[in-house]
């Protein structure tokens, strides 16, 4: 059976993932003489219909016929064991951005408004979240994506914040005018009652063309749709679920910790 629009994985991926989450989870959870209501590999598949849907807790519990507790403490135990697999499928960011053009942008993830954390809104956005910053290749391939930062954080402070600015200042980057200053390649903005000239609307021109790959890089890390359509758990496991999608995208996308 194929589970690439319920799971964002193919079956294969499915199969490996689980086995590899049975060597790594020692508990007696699914080696004791109680079976569990939901076995390993539908407690697998149920968590990553979670990231990859983001339906909420009941509905799912409808989908595999267990109860939203269930759920939640299957949940809780299965989300640190696939960080622990998946973590290695993160290449480092100077590693696998040496010799490549590097296309950079941010992007939110939507979280609702919170009590106590007001700078999580983002005025240009209109909503509260957290951002992140996505960088890919050319291609459109993915090749990094930051920690979480508050809401409210501009694109060029997130660039620095993170320690982007520092590990990508030896390698050509390009981005939108939000990064002006920090080095990358940026498109020019028209002067204060003037006009482009004809050599700079041509070079507009033509990292508009090339940023278009980011674009589509970012819209495949959102339909993981925790990250696209609302966060609705604690904020403190936020940056951890982040981690855990990135690694679930590059391990969907066949990266090994070393990958060529």
């Amino acid at each position: 059976m194929r589970y690439n629009a319920t799971t964002g994985l193919a079956g294969e991926q499915l199969d490996e993932l689980v086995s590899r989450v049975w060597t790594v989870d020692t508990s007696p959870r699914w080696r004791g003489r109680r079976r569990p209501i939901l076995g390993l590999y539908r407690s697998v598949m149920l968590t990553l219909v979670l990231l990859r849907q983001n339906i909420s807790q009941m509905a799912a519990g409808d989908l595999f016929g267990v109860s939203q507790p269930t759920v939640s403490r299957i949940c809780r135990h299965v989300v640190p064991v696939l960080q622990a697999v998946c973590r290695a499928h993160i290449p480092a960011l100077a590693e696998v951005t040496r010799g490549r053009i590097v296309l950079v942008d941010g992007t939110d993830v939507p979280t609702g408004n919170r009590a106590g954390h007001s700078g999580n809104y983002s005025g240009q956005r209109h909503r509260h979240g957290v951002v992140i910053q996505l960088a890919c290749d050319t291609a459109g391939g993915l090749l990094a994506v930051s920690a979480p930062l508050p809401g409210a954080t501009h694109d060029r402070k997130a660039f620095a914040d993170t320690g982007w600015e520092q590990l990508l200042a030896t390698g050509p980057v390009i981005a939108d005018a939000a990064y002006q200053g920090t080095g990358v390649i940026t498109p020019r903005r028209r002067p204060r009652r003037g006009q482009l000239s004809p050599g700079d609307r041509a070079n507009n021109r033509v990292i508009a063309g090339l940023r278009a790959a980011v674009e589509r890089a970012i819209a495949h890390f959102k339909n993981w749709k925790i990250m696209a359509t609302g966060y609705r758990g604690r904020l403190s496991e936020l940056a951890g679920l982040i981690q855990l999608v990135t690694g679930l995208e590059f391990y969907r996308l066949g990266w090994s910790q070393h990958p060529n």
